[in-house]
């Protein structure tokens, strides 16, 4: 458990190897450039945006052709590759990226146009099928759609919204004043959605004709065709047909290029590597013969690292303890066991300045308590053999889900240990299956005792474990106190509450009330009863007299600061409490795993009883299992956040993020 001593690296050279050097710590990733000069005459900072957005869109471009080759020409991937995490790559295919790079961003974006090309052929396939839908009413027209009448006669093409008959059309003509009487009605088609007509009148009628048509709610087409519909829209399927074939063949070359998937993804990633690196040279103070560089490292790494510098690039490199009021960011080093929770203390906050790392204490408390609310032998080794077999079968699994997996491993075996003290394996299933299936009930009798047979006693423990875990929090606290030496922080704000807890609890045990409660009798000898009773006296006293301390002047204001103080033993109490739910969830995961045996059991021992017997406990144990799996998760991490670390925990921390090379699809083997 410890928080990573930091150095500030300062580093000035020769402005010819900025880009050298620059591409040097990307590799290392062991500096976080943090540069607090003010720029002053003769410093200055290069204006890199340009190149930084060119790159990235550069990397864009490989992105857009990857997804596309996705879409086109799918990779054939395992069910379990997210779990495999980026392939490592010779270092000569950076190389080959770097030269080559131009040549693979013409084919990017030739998969690029071809793709637009397709999708413009998709919709203009897409307004053609709707022209030739918008056609479908006027198939029975035997001339051009456009045609207006002859030199005698004009002709109306139109629709109505509602079905009409031809002698309705005829009757509104002939009632217009003046009527129109010679005149040629055609109903094209007709139902509910409306009709489609053609009306064929004298041209001296046509002003006539029309006021009538429009009486009875015609209007003219809004899609027009010079050419006989049928006509039209077999032109129309040629188009289309020839639409398809381009996107066969676009389809088909984008395919083609499938093989350049490797390098369209070196290509993405060496982009975006050289964005990083213009992006953190613009931040840089230069002058016309140098640059500098200043940020945090790692002390352990700090010597190595200028020592290389020096040496490969004659860079004048200074290594500085962090002042007293700089907030250098945090890095973390744990074993291998609790390195696994960090992710969990990342997510609450990292240590701050003067803070211990909690990591330690953390990860043990935990695993535990993840276990003991699981608390069935079966569910954990399920866990456990599962995240097992993953961490073996992908050993370059991204670092965040290889220590998250590494965790649900450890909680796994902790659970394996509760469900064996607790006797439950998939709840009672050896008991029902030996009972109904091979005529005698065979049991695994709990090393400890079975908490559905005795739940008040696992609530005293529950407790208990409560009690442990907050006192460790508690004497946490006393340890940064007294590390900064602050002795009178340590007597008023640990030491009276240990006091006065402490003191509490042994004089709750004896008590009547406890005994009823518990069924646990303790009988402690008169000195130590009369001890509690001093112990929760002076703590009292102290948390009364000192709380306030700060105002020294102010009796009555430090009086009340203490009282108010005092009253926080209700949220110790509230706390505590909080631990019942290791009971409540214990219970729940064999309650629900025994009535999921007890189902299955109901439809006796034949073929098909069996049959469903196995169905109902499969199903029912993947749901428990992740039911009360995330409910653990949840609890767990909530007994941490609010239970332990408001006794001595902060956090805020900014966590330490070095320049290095962050790729998306491979990871790049460095150079030596």
């Amino acid at each position: 458990m410890a928080v990573l001593q930091m150095q500030r690296m300062n580093l000035v050279a020769m402005k010819q190897n900025r880009k050298a050097i620059l591409e040097r710590l990307q590799e290392l990733g062991a500096l976080e450039i943090d540069v607090p000069m003010e720029e002053t005459e003769g410093i200055m900072r290069e204006d890199t945006s340009g190149q930084k957005a060119e790159f990235e869109k550069q990397a864009s471009l490989a992105d857009q052709a990857l997804e596309i080759l996705d879409k086109y020409a799918p990779e054939k991937t395992s069910l379990f590759a997210a779990l495999a995490g980026k392939p490592l790559v010779g270092r000569e295919l950076y190389e080959d990226a770097a030269q080559n790079c131009a040549s693979y961003l013409e084919k990017a974006e030739m998969i690029v146009h071809w793709e637009k090309e397709i999708t413009e052929a998709r919709a203009g396939i897409l307004k053609l099928e709707n022209q030739q839908e918008m056609l479908d009413p006027w198939k029975k027209l035997d001339i051009p759609m456009n045609t207006e009448g002859t030199g005698q006669t004009v002709l109306f093409l139109g629709t109505i919204g509602e079905a009409v008959t031809a002698e309705t059309v005829l009757g509104a003509l002939k009632s217009q004043e003046p009527s129109v009487e010679a005149a040629d009605v055609e109903i094209l088609e007709s139902g509910k959605d409306g009709t489609w007509l053609t009306v064929l009148c004298l041209k001296q009628d046509a002003k006539a004709a029309e006021d009538a048509l429009r009486g009875i709610g015609f209007a003219r087409p809004s899609y027009l065709v010079d050419d006989v519909p049928v006509r039209a829209q077999e032109a129309m399927d040629r188009q289309i047909d020839a639409l398809q074939e381009d996107i066969r063949l676009h389809s088909e070359r984008i395919a083609s290029l499938s093989g350049y998937r490797q390098k369209f993804q070196m290509v993405s990633d060496y982009c975006r590597l050289r964005a990083e690196k213009y992006e953190a040279l613009g931040a840089l103070p230069q002058t016309a013969n140098t640059f500098a560089v200043s940020g945090y490292i790692p002390q352990y790494r700090a010597r190595e690292v200028a020592g290389e510098l020096e040496e490969r690039f004659g860079a004048a490199v200074e290594l500085e303890d962090i002042g007293e009021k700089e907030e250098a960011p945090v890095l973390l080093k744990n074993n291998r066991f609790s390195d696994s929770v960090e992710g969990i203390l990342s997510s609450y906050g990292l240590p701050s300045k003067g803070e211990i790392d909690p990591t330690f204490f953390m990860s043990i408390f935990y695993v535990f308590l993840f276990g003991m609310m699981l608390s069935d032998a079966a569910y954990g080794a399920i866990i456990a053999i599962g995240c097992g077999v993953a961490l073996l079968k992908f050993p370059r699994m991204e670092e965040g889900l290889r220590k998250t997996l590494k965790l649900f491993f450890w909680c796994g075996i902790s659970t394996v240990f509760w469900g064996i003290m607790f006797g439950s394996y998939f709840g009672d299933l050896i008991n029902v299956v030996s009972r109904n299936w091979m005529g005698h009930e065979v049991t695994v009798p709990a090393v400890w005792f079975a908490p559905l047979d005795d739940p008040m006693r696992l609530l005293i423990y529950s407790l208990l474990f409560g009690i442990i875990h907050m006192f460790i929090g508690l004497g946490l606290k006393g340890y940064m106190l007294l590390k900064d030496r602050d002795f009178v922080s340590f007597v008023s704000d640990v030491l009276s509450w240990f006091l006065l807890l402490v003191g509490l609890i042994l004089i709750l045990l004896p008590s009547s009330i406890f005994e009823s409660i518990s069924g646990m009798t303790f009988v402690f000898p008169e000195a130590l009863n009369k001890a509690a009773i001093g112990m929760a006296a002076v703590g009292a006293v102290i948390i009364l007299v000192m709380s306030g301390r700060r105002k020294k002047k102010k009796i009555g204001m430090r009086l009340a600061i203490g009282l108010y103080d005092l009253y926080g033993i209700t949220s110790w109490l509230s706390d505590l409490l909080s631990y019942s739910r290791l009971l409540a969830l214990g219970l729940a995961t064999g309650v629900i795993a025994q009535v999921i045996n007890q189902m299955g059991s109901m439809f006796g021992t034949g073929v098909l009883g069996t049959i469903i017997f196995i169905v109902v406990f499969l199903v029912g144990t993947v749901l428990n299992l992740a039911i009360n799996l995330l409910g653990a998760y949840v609890h767990s991490n909530r007994l941490e956040f609010v239970e332990f670390f408001n006794k001595f925990y902060d956090g805020g921390g900014k966590p330490f993020q070095p320049f290095q090379a962050v790729t998306k699809y491979v990871e790049f083997a460095k150079s030596r």
